[in-house]
């Protein structure tokens, strides 16, 4: 089954929305903050998200400034917030750098802590070890000469950032004549146990694995057995996700435009799937890049930016295999990231290139994307995080 989406008429929007304004315990729907990086130097936008309408207040709670601020990684548990600002040759400030800053518990309110520098161009992402106590910062260095590498950065309880601390670069493929000429670490994410970190270099065609040991704190990553996945040449990994159990796991590959699944075993990866977007077109008409599952497993969704510009839904299925179900436009222009919100009944997509936020509905049951609920003007977004505390 395949599905797509125009724009609303007036009087779907109206039936929708009077539809999402209709409580069915008559309790109040939670309002939820949520926090937007951006490629600008007003830096990050934290809003307030109304989870009964499905919509975003347009005045922000707070605007931090910091420059490209492209990637959030929180630490609820702390009270933090880690930014990458994605920064390099060209830019007015063309040093790669990561940011903490203090969130405040009651309020979300946030205040700067700290920041290092990554010795690296275009910090693009930014995750943290499950015990909080290193940053693994990919440097994606889009000049081919020192091109890219991942970082580590140690953390403390009292939000300082140390200098980094180990580096580790790859050997490139080569087999795309520009963007393959040298590494382009593009993620770096802790397996769902903290033990094993998966790096997917869109320069090398490969995932690294690095053990994970914090007793050597100065070198907490070493090579794990095997040191690598390999993924068909020229294919460019980019993001890897894990699903809620962690039997699984999933990448975008840039280059081929493709998504692989994966059986996640034994601190491994042992591919089981590939699916094509292009379905036999031209490659260079698609861009997959942003992916997540739906928080019960049952769905993937992944960006297909370039001349697409529309979100993939699949259906997991009993056997694990991917079901395409649905292609919906993403209302703008390069979705570079995207996030379900608590409640499952709304997606949120930053369409970079056309500077907006937009805001779908969601269908918890059948994990389709429903009616355009609303379109927030918001300079060159980038990444988008809900802040959650019911879990914790």
């Amino acid at each position: 089954m395949r599905g797509s989406s125009c724009g609303p008429s007036p009087i779907r929007l109206g039936i929708a929305a009077a539809f999402l304004a209709f409580s069915l315990t008559g309790a109040a729907a939670p309002m939820y903050q949520l926090l937007v990086g951006t490629y600008t130097s007003e830096g990050i936008y934290r809003l307030q998200f109304d989870a009964e309408r499905g919509y975003i207040e347009p005045q922000p709670l707070q605007v931090v400034r910091t420059h490209n601020p492209s990637w959030l990684t929180l630490d609820l548990s702390r009270n933090r917030l880690y930014a990458a600002n994605e920064n390099g040759p060209g830019h007015p400030d063309p040093v790669g750098r990561v940011s903490a800053f203090m969130m405040a518990p009651a309020s979300g309110q946030l205040s700067p802590l700290a920041q290092q520098i990554t010795l690296g161009d275009e910090p693009t992402h930014l995750s943290l070890s499950r015990d909080g106590r290193y940053l693994f910062v990919s440097n994606y260095g889009s000049n081919a000469n020192p091109g890219g590498s991942l970082a580590v950065i140690p953390t403390a309880k009292d939000g300082t950032l140390s200098p980094v601390t180990q580096i580790a670069t790859h050997k490139a493929s080569e087999k795309h004549p520009e963007r393959q000429q040298s590494a382009h670490v593009h993620s770096a994410v802790m397996s769902p146990d903290g033990k094993t970190l998966f790096v997917s270099d869109l320069g090398a065609d490969r995932i690294f694995l690095y053990r994970y040991d914090p007793a050597n704190a100065e070198r907490p990553l070493s090579p794990a057995d095997p040191a690598s996945i390999r993924l068909p040449d020229g294919s460019g990994p980019r993001h890897l996700v894990f699903s809620p159990n962690g039997s699984q796991a999933y990448a975008t590959l840039e280059l081929s435009a493709q998504v692989a699944r994966f059986d996640h075993v034994d601190g491994s990866l042992v591919q089981r799937q590939l699916v094509d977007l292009a379905e036999g077109g031209d490659t260079r008409a698609h861009s997959p890049g942003a992916i997540h599952p739906s928080a019960d497993g049952r769905f993937l969704y992944v960006s297909d930016r370039a001349e697409k510009n529309r979100i993939m839904v699949y259906a997991i299925e009993e056997n694990d295999n991917l079901r395409e179900i649905q292609q919906r436009a993403s209302e703008g222009r390069e979705p570079r990231e995207f996030a379900i919100d608590p409640s499952g009944r709304f997606m949120l997509i930053a369409n970079q290139k056309s500077d907006a936020l937009v805001v779908l509905q969601r269908d918890p049951d059948s994990g389709l994307l429903g009616e355009t609920l609303q379109t927030l003007p918001i300079g060159r977004p980038s990444d988008v995080k809900f802040i959650d505390r019911s879990g914790l």
